[in-house]
């Protein structure tokens, strides 16, 4: 069984975004009272206390920037939940983030194309998406999305 890897945004893209967002809006951070946040840094709820920001971010037009891709008419952006200060990142549980809930699994082309998604109805369907996803040499990355409201939660790259 192939392992798949969630990746969280990285410290690079953090520190950008806890300035400015995709949509060019200065960040504001506020404190989380109830907790519960689904947080793109560390890929695991928050807590309530933790200062957070929710920003605007674009995943397929920074990663068709990482490859050299024009993602054209999907350059879309949405909403995430960020740490508003420094963050650990993820902790290397080798669970998949956000499964217990209705997802989405969106699929990519390497020219920044949505092929088709399909969706996960617990946390035991993402291991078969992703391998039907990647069975297709065509699949580049795919991103796992919230079904309630269609927020980018993770991106899963083609394993190496």
């Amino acid at each position: 069984m192939t392992a798949y890897t969630a990746r969280a945004l990285t410290p690079t893209v953090l520190e950008e975004l806890r300035t400015r967002d995709d949509a060019g809006r200065a960040t504001s951070a506020f404190t989380d009272r109830e907790g519960g946040a689904p947080l793109r840094c560390c890929l695991r709820r928050s807590a309530p206390g933790e200062r957070l920001a929710l920003v605007s971010y674009a995943p397929l037009r920074r990663w068709a920037a990482e490859t050299g891709t024009d993602p054209g008419a999907y350059d879309e952006q949405g909403p995430v939940f960020i740490h508003a200060g420094e963050c650990p990142g993820p902790a290397a549980t080798g669970a998949l983030p956000f499964s217990n809930a209705h997802r989405t699994v969106r699929r990519y082309s390497a020219d920044g194309r949505i092929l088709g998604g399909r969706l996960v109805e617990d946390g035991s369907g993402f291991e078969p998406a992703f391998a039907e996803a990647f069975a297709d040499p065509a699949v580049a990355l795919v991103h796992v999305r919230a079904v309630e409201y269609g927020c980018f939660l993770y991106e899963v790259r083609r394993p190496r």
